[in-house]
């Protein structure tokens, strides 16, 4: 399986691009065989990455905008869906593939098995134990009483032997629990290491933005000072232009 990521090298957009070098970065930094797929210079690439986003996961102008990832033909998300597995552990998930031994994510799915596993073998001994209480019937009781004191030392010893299951069972669950602390503990540093640096290209995308923002406030803050100063250099005109009529009209008058 190929994870496909569509990007446009050509974009204006610099958030756009602080994206696409988050997931690209990060995938590298993981070892993911992915591949990308121009959209800005392959009109293919762009129709099919469209018409294969779902349409519940599209933006209100049905548009998609890159990044967008795919695991083959199937849908993986875009980039915010990206961040999210990213932030929960759960990027091997999110592009279907298989965790790595050791991985965060692996240990996750550990510990999920052995919840289930250990809430099964409790349902089991519920059963089992059940089946042992069951009553002998009481014609073969007033029948036979020496076979009845044999059944009952014998469901007191399948009893006993139950609890020292469930004994070493919470034993071994311990040792479990123990193995997955230390290997936890021993988590590869690569993917340490790829969390930080992703981080920071999140960081750089936030700092981007408000740069950009900052910039449009600069610039309309600009044209608001320009707009006043001409509004009071033609309020000036004006006051000389009727200055000028003032004092034409007291000179006519005078003569």
């Amino acid at each position: 399986m190929v994870i496909k990521v569509f990007l446009a090298s050509s974009s204006g957009s610099t958030a756009i691009k602080k994206k696409q070098q988050d997931v690209v970065g990060f995938l590298e930094a993981l070892k993911v065989d992915y591949t990308q797929l121009d959209i800005a210079c392959n009109e293919e690439n762009r129709m099919w990455m469209r018409q294969n986003v779902p349409e519940d996961r599209k933006p209100t102008n049905g548009i998609p905008l890159p990044p967008q990832i795919f695991n083959e033909a199937s849908y993986c998300g875009d980039y915010d869906t990206f961040f999210d597995a990213k932030e929960d552990n759960s990027v091997y998930a999110f592009l279907g593939l298989p965790p790595p031994p050791g991985s965060k994510e692996a240990e996750k799915a550990d510990k999920a098995d052995i919840v289930e596993n250990g809430t099964h073998a409790e349902e089991t001994n519920t059963v089992g134990n059940l089946d042992d209480l069951i009553e002998v019937p009481v014609e073969e009781r007033n029948g036979n009483t020496h076979r009845e004191e044999e059944k009952l030392q014998q469901a007191a010893d399948e009893e006993e032997e139950a609890q020292d299951g469930e004994e070493e069972a919470e034993i071994t669950e311990g040792e479990t629990a123990d193995k997955e602390e230390t290997a936890g503990d021993e988590t590869p540093m690569e993917e340490e290491e790829a969390v930080e640096e992703a981080d920071e290209v999140t960081e750089d995308i936030a700092h981007a933005e408000e740069e950009e923002g900052q910039e449009e406030e600069d610039l309309q803050s600009e044209e608001e000072e320009e707009l006043l100063q001409l509004e009071e250099e033609e309020e000036a005109e004006v006051e000389e232009d009727e200055e000028e009529d003032l004092e034409e009209t007291q000179e006519e008058e005078a003569e």
